[in-house]
């Protein structure tokens, strides 16, 4: 039978797309990038992915899986073609109050899972700003992080267990609720592989008791290194708090200009803190941040009178990208990482590149992991500017790279940055990850051409070669 044929048998003819515009929805994601998909499949349980990657072994094509689709680093977009895995049928929760822990599938919307454990008192801490959109697999594929998780730590850090697809469609169940499981920590080895070594179906993962307060704060700067410090100066002083966000005066403006929240315009950035925990421990982290961010030059203190202004000063800063589209059609948003105490002159780097370019960079950053996504906004239909916001990315993640950062925070490697991987890892250390995949994938099938760049070992030695093709990008 031809493979739409064998897909159908699998999963029935309602739950296989091959329409040109349902193909050309799930041929992209959030990212600036597209492919074309053969075919667009949706399992609903463990038993039929394993069907589905059969299938797709038997024909040799890839297999590419896909959650919602807000992913910024285009690793979910089928390069030439293939199988594009979708997972969000698969949403079932089962939780278990007693051991504070959740077995989620791939397709649970992140900020799902926190409102199904919230009448129990847990939620999870992991809080991309597309929360209200992104799903737990692809959490699992990227290990996201999210504003939050400056004290938590990012997805990884709050797995436990994976049901996971593998070559052949063997189910393998790694983890579990014990600590510590005996063996290689294959599980760890699966959060963040983007779908390159299989394909995740659920996760066990850890919830978190809500703190019994909590306190947001403001703070706004004449000058950018006041609010770096600040933060640096916090951590140092000993206190972790749940947040350290900042954003520069371009942003807090598009986000001002939307959400008519009261938000300061007129500073060079602000600084959104909160500090959880028992009363009197969060008074006494606020009171600090407080004074520790008037040493530095803040002009005003504002901290939220309840829990409505909390939500509003949140709302701000998670729809800051979205606020941009007030401004320009298009944005490049970027991701990648410097050490706190590098923030400043990153900055100043990452805004004389956009200025050598004549782009405008709208910057908004999880200050406290040093986690930077200066976003570019343009307008793609004038092919010259999709050229240069392309050519500066790759010079704003170069400059942090120079400053002893890393490629990624959380958006992942994907496609974006696959060709950026030698600036950041050796060949030995590319061969030993190539190596990997091929003990993982020997067919070369899942989601293939992502992170490891052409020339590595899985490319020289009967890999798959797959290279980015002509107008890939918009």
């Amino acid at each position: 039978m031809s493979l739409v044929q064998d897909l159908r048998a699998v999963l029935g003819d309602d739950r296989v797309l091959e329409e040109p515009v349902e193909l050309y929805l799930y041929s992209r994601d959030a990212s600036l990038m597209h492919g074309q998909a053969t075919y667009v499949a949706f399992p609903h349980t463990t038993a039929e992915v394993a069907a589905v990657v059969r299938v797709a072994e038997a024909h040799a094509v890839p297999i590419i899986p896909r959650g919602a689709g807000t992913g910024l680093a285009a690793g979910a977009i089928p390069v030439d073609g293939g199988i594009v895995l979708s997972t969000t049928s698969m949403n079932q929760i089962e939780l278990d109050v007693d051991n504070r822990t959740a077995w989620v599938g791939a397709g649970v919307i992140n900020l799902d899972l926190s409102k199904e454990a919230e009448p129990y008192g847990l939620s999870f801490a992991p809080d991309p700003s597309s929360q209200s959109a992104c799903t737990i697999g692809g959490n699992v594929a990227n290990n996201s992080g999210g504003a939050h998780c400056l004290a938590e730590g990012a997805t990884t850090s709050h797995v436990l267990g994976l049901e996971v697809v593998l070559a052949g469609g063997e189910v393998l169940v790694l983890g579990g609720q014990a600590p510590d499981t005996p063996g290689l920590d294959l599980k760890g080895l699966i959060v963040g592989s983007e779908g390159t070594l299989g394909v995740v179906t659920r996760a066990l993962v850890r919830l978190l008791p809500i703190e019994a307060d909590v306190r947001t704060l403001l703070l706004d700067f004449e000058d950018l290194s006041g609010a770096t410090r600040t933060v640096s100066d916090v951590i140092a002083a000993g206190v972790v708090p749940a947040a350290l966000e900042i954003m520069d005066q371009k942003m807090t403006t598009a986000v001002e200009n939307w959400l008519r929240a009261g938000l300061p315009c007129d500073c060079a950035a602000i600084l959104l803190a909160e500090v959880v925990g028992e009363p009197e421990a969060v008074e006494a982290e606020a009171a600090l941040v407080s004074s520790i961010g008037l040493e530095n030059g803040a002009r005003n203190v504002q901290v939220a009178r309840d829990e409505e202004e909390r939500a509003i000063l949140w709302k701000g800063r998670k729809s800051a990208f979205g606020a941009v589209a007030q401004v320009s059609p298009n944005y490049y948003l970027h991701d990648t990482v410097v050490p706190r105490s590098r923030l400043v002159e990153t900055m100043e780097e990452v805004q004389a590149i956009a200025d050598r370019y004549g782009l405008d960079v709208y910057n908004v950053f999880h200050a406290g992991d040093g986690n930077l996504h200066p976003l570019m906004a343009f307008d793609a239909s004038d092919p010259v500017m999709l050229d240069k916001v392309h050519r500066a990315g790759e010079e704003m993640v170069a400059a942090c790279l120079a400053r002893g950062g890393a490629l990624s925070g959380e958006h992942g490697i994907g496609l974006e940055k696959r060709d950026m991987m030698r600036d950041d890892f050796t060949e030995l250390d590319l061969d030993a990850q190539a190596r990997l995949k091929e003990a993982f994938d020997p067919a070369g099938l899942f989601n293939p051409a992502k992170v490891l760049p052409e020339g590595s070992r899985c490319f020289d030695f009967g890999g798959v070669r797959r290279e980015i093709p002509d107008g890939a990008w918009l």
